[in-house]
């Protein structure tokens, strides 16, 4: 089982920045897939950003364009940078790994780092 640790959140105002970023316990090149996915209350958890082995990116629609989706597989850690912060963003925010051991595919997450965006 892969551990991930996310870390990054707090509070910021509108249109602020924040890093956001998952450590894993293992080689992420191992990974599939990597991504980050955000619950905010009462609601589900929505896909933002997912980046490849390959290193193919992909956005929801909400954050295109002013959130950027990154890996050092160096550090085993993935980023994403969170600019022009709005309201809506406000939620936790989950790293997720996909691998394959055997004929299975898992899924792991992190435990959540909160981002607060207050006005």
């Amino acid at each position: 089982q892969v551990q991930l640790v996310e870390s990054g959140g707090g509070l910021v105002q509108p249109g602020g920045s924040l890093r956001l970023s998952c450590a894993a316990s293992k080689s992420i090149d191992s990974f599939s897939l990597m991504g980050w996915y955000r619950q905010a209350p009462g609601k589900q958890r929505d896909l933002v950003a997912t980046i490849s082995s390959g290193g193919s990116t992909n956005y929801a629609d909400s954050v295109t364009g002013r959130f950027t989706i990154s890996r050092d597989s160096a550090k085993n850690t993935m980023y994403l940078h969170m600019n022009t912060l709005k309201p809506e963003d406000t939620a936790v925010y989950y790293c997720n790994a996909r691998y394959i051991i055997g004929p299975i595919s898992n899924s792991d997450w992190g435990q959540g780092t909160q981002v607060t965006d207050s006005s």
